[in-house]
């Protein structure tokens, strides 16, 4: 389990929720242009609620996310 400190290091963005949890999300740019953002959101007890990867093209569409917490659903086109 993640502390909010540790979550704040490893990520670098996060929003409060209105729920009292937060949202963390770290992006990650490719030599093509194409970014991921992988997000993950938690209680206000900083236990993991969701999890999933965002892929944007290099226009900054949303093309796909991919699920992996609670429960991996593979890749989603958008």
């Amino acid at each position: 389990m993640s502390t909010r400190q540790q979550n704040e290091r490893k990520f670098g963005h996060w929003e409060d929720l209105p729920q009292a949890g937060r949202r963390y999300w770290l992006q990650v740019a490719s030599r093509s242009g194409w970014k991921v953002r992988y997000v993950k959101e938690v209680d206000l007890n900083e236990i993991t609620i969701l999890f999933y990867q965002e892929v944007y093209n290099e226009i900054g569409e949303l093309v796909e996310v991919h699920h992996k917490y609670p429960v991996d659903l593979g890749h989603r086109k958008v």
